[in-house]
């Protein structure tokens, strides 16, 4: 038995495996557009390509907003254009970095690997927001300057509410949205944590119940 004030519905037009991981990658990255209005005209930036960063992508896409992708890994800029970024900049090229200075309205970092976050607070302009969901195992140092200067913001989100995730369901259903998944059995669970190990899926793996049988 679910309680009433717990349940969500989810959209029959929606594919139930794809959109499963909504519930967790989808509200993570959905939350924080949302409380940070981002809207059409905007230039959005996101930070890595996995399960949450894909994510990101598309919600921002569908928001209406110039979607630029920072990846560290060249081979995944065609799959960025496909899922909806505008553009794909190697996060590793300081020419490609610099062309972005202060010209962002939002940034959503969904990286969990340790990495230069002034790097990109940089790139944020005027009353630029960015917003960590990844959450690195070590402490980030943050040079104030990058801060002080064009009053920028850094901060954090983890996820939404009930409400907000229906509302986050509702768009998905509107606009088409769902994760890329890999389908697995039960059986290939060990396989698949070595491959998440790796990070060699597309972009959350869903188990089919099914085969529990």
């Amino acid at each position: 038995m679910v309680t009433e004030a717990f349940a969500l519905r989810v959209s029959k037009d929606l594919d139930l495996a794809a959109a499963a991981p909504l519930l967790c990658a989808g509200i993570t990255t959905y939350s924080p557009l949302r409380h940070w209005n981002v809207k059409k005209g905007q230039k959005v930036g996101i930070v890595g390509l996995g399960g949450l960063g894909h994510m990101g992508v598309k919600f921002a896409h569908a928001l209406g907003a110039h979607v630029v992708l920072f990846t560290t890994s060249p081979n995944k800029t065609q799959d960025a254009l496909r899922l909806g970024a505008h553009e794909v900049v190697i996060s590793k090229n300081e020419a490609e970095m610099q062309k972005h200075l202060a010209s962002f309205d939002f940034i959503l970092d969904a990286v969990s690997a340790p990495h230069d976050l002034n790097a990109y607070i940089n790139l944020l302009k005027r009353d630029g927001t960015m917003t960590l969901v990844g959450a690195p195992p070590t402490p980030s140092p943050v040079l104030g300057f990058g801060l002080l200067f064009k009053r920028r913001q850094l901060a954090g989100s983890v996820i939404g509410g009930i409400r907000e995730t229906q509302e986050m369901l509702d768009f998905c259903a509107e606009h088409g949205i769902t994760c890329d998944v890999e389908r697995i059995k039960i059986q290939q669970i060990n396989e698949a944590y070595e491959r998440l190990l790796k990070s060699d899926v597309k972009y959350r793996f869903v188990i089919d119940m099914a085969s529990l049988k």
